[in-house]
């Protein structure tokens, strides 16, 4: 038998359990130009919030009663396409299911031998790239400026403080934990990091860290943070705009400091940023994070929970900042 999880009912707030439902049912047959695949490891994005609601997005949203579904590294245990083998490792997006069939030309051959292959979902997938080409497009680092990363112990975070750190920038990072904050700093070379939830003046904090003030900020989380870090840019400041994960559960339009006044005063930049927008460059970004992780310039951290069930437990511990650095499901 097969399983699945299905988006139960749409979350109010916080996801919950009752939102999820595990089911069983009959394994797929694969037919010609087909693969069958089982899952190996499943990631959970805040991005997957979003499309738990029914408002008009990006994404399409998921629909209630059926599988969600997301990026799954998987390994082909039947072929019917001729560029693919029994044991190949696949990148694709996929059901949040066990084993399912999905057509060969959707999915993309993994190396086995460059990387751990969870890392295809970490620091050599979509959080890598999303570091990589938000912080240089957007960014424009130059050496001996300021970077401040929201949610820097995360998948996303982590890669951009030390992308900044390669370009020659002092990097501040905002995390939840002292546990965190001490990674940042002490395994990622970050210069200086601060624990937002014992920290009661995130301005003045940003204020000392900073010292010669904010030239860029990379942004994953969002409200009251952000409103601290905005306070604190120099002129010709760039804040990019890659994630909320602060604001995602709200279930009304929270209203706060509004930047329209510092944007000007500063002529800076902010800008929404998707890294789906960039497809055509991900061969480039992945080059140059592989390069880095083989030069030792750069490091990674995963937290692995094992067994599909803990999908949703994996989920919504996102927003309890369960995770340090990429955030995924390993299937036995």
């Amino acid at each position: 038998m097969n399983k699945q999880i299905l988006l139960k009912s749409r979350p109010i707030g916080k996801p919950v359990a009752d939102n999820f439902e595990i089911v069983a049912f009959p394994a797929e047959l694969a037919k010609d130009g087909e693969l069958l695949v089982k899952a190996k490891y499943v990631s959970v994005d805040p991005y997957m919030r979003g499309r738990m609601s029914d408002a008009k997005s990006y994404v399409p949203p998921f629909e209630v009663g059926k599988a969600i579904e997301g990026s799954v590294i998987a390994e082909v245990i039947e072929s019917h396409h001729p560029n693919f083998k029994v044991g190949d490792a696949v990148l694709a997006s996929l059901k949040w299911q066990e084993l399912q069939t999905v057509p060969a030309v959707n999915v993309t051959k993994l190396a086995k031998n460059v990387a751990p292959l969870s890392y295809y979902l970490g620091v050599l997938g979509m959080p890598g790239l999303a570091a990589y080409l938000g912080l240089l497009d957007i960014g424009k680092p130059e050496t001996g400026e300021t970077v401040v990363i929201s949610g820097a112990a995360g998948a996303v975070g982590m890669v951009v403080g030390q992308i900044a750190r390669i370009k020659g920038c002092k990097v501040v990072g905002i995390a939840g934990t002292d546990e965190k904050t001490e990674f940042l700093v002490d395994k990622l070379r970050f210069d200086e990091a601060i624990n937002y939830r014992t920290t009661k003046n995130m301005n003045e904090a940003i204020a000392t860290a900073c010292t010669k003030g904010v030239d860029i900020y990379f942004d994953n989380v969002g409200g009251e943070i952000s409103d601290a870090v905005i306070a604190n840019i120099n002129k010709g400041a760039r804040i990019i705009v890659c994630g909320q994960i602060s604001l995602y559960n709200n279930t009304e339009i929270p209203t706060g400091p509004r930047p329209q006044a510092m944007i000007l005063k500063k002529r800076a930049l902010m800008q929404g940023f998707i890294v789906s927008d960039y497809v055509s460059r991900f061969p480039e970004g992945i080059k140059r994070l592989t390069q880095w992780l083989g030069e030792g310039k750069l490091s990674y951290q995963e937290t692995i929970i094992k067994g599909f069930e803990k999908l949703p437990e994996a989920f919504t511990g996102l927003f309890e900042g369960k995770n340090t650095g990429k955030m995924l499901v390993e299937i036995e």
